[in-house]
């Protein structure tokens, strides 16, 4: 099965680089100088950010949806351009890490969730867009629970 991993886009972060410390704590925000490698994943460019840059540290609602399952959490964003993996292409930030996937359907109610290691992505990709009540899913770094990215059918 053909999938497609999105990035979130840029757009909707970049001004929080130009706040004030004190602006970004009003937005439930936190400027950050990277200090290990990896460690902070970028949801935009779906990298490990290098030592030295700064990024966002910032409350994002990955499923702003009308169900029992809208969700939110922290999640770190870079000034980076907006990652566009091709298709069937799992990027390295998401190959290292223990994953949870979650499937949805298009009403926003959970249909499956799986946990699994990055190397072994693929075949849990195919499995839980298999039936045709999952819409999209969502993965997340397993450990923090943070969300990391939207899988779709290609």
């Amino acid at each position: 099965m053909s999938f497609q991993i999105s990035a979130l886009p840029a757009e909707p972060f970049a001004h929080l680089f130009e706040l004030s410390d004190a602006e970004l704590a009003a937005c439930r925000g936190r400027r950050i100088v990277v200090d290990t490698y990896p460690g902070v994943p970028c949801r935009v460019s779906l990298r490990d950010v290098t030592i030295g840059e700064t990024v966002v540290l910032v409350h994002y609602e990955h499923l702003p949806v009308d169900s029992p399952f809208r969700a939110s959490h922290a999640i770190y964003v870079s000034r980076a351009e907006r990652a566009r993996p091709a298709p069937n292409e799992v990027p390295a930030v998401l190959r290292g890490r223990l994953l949870s996937v979650r499937a949805f359907d298009a009403a926003g109610m959970l249909t499956g969730a799986e946990v699994c290691d990055g190397v072994a992505l693929e075949p849990v990709i195919a499995r839980m867009l298999t039936p045709t009540n999952a819409d999209y899913l969502h993965v997340h770094f397993a450990k923090p629970g943070c969300y990391a990215a939207r899988i779709d059918r290609a």
